[in-house]
């Protein structure tokens, strides 16, 4: 686990096409391989996604979804009790996911793609986090365009807190996403990189998914690969700890934690 106050969330993609690893951990067991692996590197929470939101992946259907998750879920609370998310934007894996033993539902729709959502959410009583995504992983990166896109996201996702506390949802157990790469040009990453100390002046948990984002490869063209953004994503990680985001969501976990406890050493050590 991290010895700084941010808790790192681990990636576990059971799936064959998601950005960075699709396919790598489709099996079950290598997926649970995976999950031990990165419990091991100190991950806090493993994020648990049977459907890749990539720019331009196409919807898997929810059984196909439950049966990629939720055996992979079961078998992980089996034999630990680390805190385990649902990836999903559908109420019924969210459901099935729970019950296999997650405790929290984290969706790129912010409980937006079914009208039950957001009750389905309080029904549950697990965390859940509201990410902003511009339109769907089809088409989201089809020309975005944003007015003020820190504004407008802010917005967006305080619209949707208050539409899950009115489900029945404690805002206690509410987090925020900004979304980046859902729905953003390099521009826009940054500008809601940099807009991050003001999302977390809500009184929600934010949660920070820029792990080997494509707008690392727009600021440094030999990072065209995934797996060549480390630098990048470590960057975004300790930007995002500086600016009171409560968790990260990452590819490298072990690299990460050990990022996260120097940064909060120095910071200890720092004169008053």
């Amino acid at each position: 686990m991290t010895t700084s106050p941010i808790r790192v969330m681990g990636i576990v993609n059971v799936t064959p096409d998601s950005f960075s690893d699709g396919g790598r951990y489709l099996g079950h067991d290598a997926a649970l391989a995976h999950a031990r692996r990165l419990i091991a590197d100190g991950a806090d929470i493993l994020d648990i996604g049977g459907e890749s939101t990539r720019p331009g992946a196409e919807p898997v259907d929810e059984a196909e979804e439950i049966a990629r998750t939720v055996p992979l879920i079961a078998a992980i609370r089996a034999e630990s009790a680390i805190p385990l998310s649902i990836d999903t934007m559908k109420p019924a894996v969210a459901r099935a996911a729970v019950a296999a033993g997650a405790t929290m539902w984290n969706d790129v729709a912010a409980l937006r793609v079914s009208p039950d959502a957001p009750v389905v959410a309080a029904e549950l009583g697990c965390e859940v986090v509201l990410m902003h995504m511009l339109g769907e992983p089809r088409t989201m990166q089809d020309a975005p365009t944003y007015d003020d896109v820190a504004l407008e996201v802010e917005a967006f996702l305080l619209t949707r807190a208050e539409v899950a506390v009115a489900a029945g949802v404690q805002r206690d157990k509410i987090w925020l996403d900004p979304g980046i790469g859902f729905g953003k040009t390099p521009d826009h990453n940054l500008a809601l990189l940099a807009a991050l100390p003001r999302l977390c002046s809500h009184g929600y948990r934010v949660l920070l998914g820029a792990s080997r984002k494509r707008f690392i490869a727009a600021l440094d063209p030999l990072a065209k690969a995934a797996e060549d953004r480390l630098g990048g994503s470590l960057a975004a990680a300790l930007h995002g700890a500086r600016s009171g985001v409560a968790a990260v969501r990452v590819h490298d976990v072990r690299e990460t934690v050990q990022a996260l406890g120097v940064q909060a050493a120095i910071t200890r050590h720092a004169p008053l």
